[in-house]
């Protein structure tokens, strides 16, 4: 019985061990933009329940904090078009595809939750650049919108 309470506590020590190890293997400025990305979409959703008409105008221009380097939310409507974005407004969110071609706008309005933020990996260059890299978004639904930020891995 002790040889089996040993390896229990061993085993669960190995366990928490590995959880931590494959937690470390975000580098520092990785997990900042994790993190600064999911609060970014916090925001999104207090602002567009307290004043939609003035959020939406907020996140496109990049206004109150709603723009971080390359940090920004984007939202679509029900008709799957932007209704906030820094360069896209108008254009079909739900048609939109990644660099290799995955259906990423479609993706966003399938996996989309009120209350939940569901992370989605795409291919996208980063500002500036033509070669595309793994980017992360949390995506939410807050009322008739679907709402992101995107970060860079």
């Amino acid at each position: 019985m002790l040889r089996q309470t040993i390896l229990a506590s061993a085993f669960a020590v190995f366990g928490f061990v590995s959880i931590a190890a494959s937690a470390q293997s975000w580098t520092p400025a990785e997990a900042e933009a994790k993190a600064k990305a999911k609060a970014m979409l916090e925001k999104v959703v207090v602002a567009l329940k307290a004043d939609k008409a003035r959020a939406l105008v907020m996140f496109t221009k990049g206004e109150s904090g709603f723009m971080d380097h390359d940090l920004y939310p984007y939202c679509g409507g029900p008709d799957g078009y932007f209704t906030a974005h820094p360069t896209l407004l108008g254009m079909s969110l739900k048609d939109l595809k990644d660099k290799d071609g995955k259906p990423l706008g479609k993706e966003l309005y399938n996996v989309a939750e009120e209350g939940r933020f569901i992370e989605v990996s795409y291919m996208w260059p980063r500002p500036g650049q033509t070669d595309p890299v793994e980017k992360v978004a949390y995506v939410t639904r807050i009322g008739d919108q679907v709402c992101a930020v995107g970060y860079y891995k």
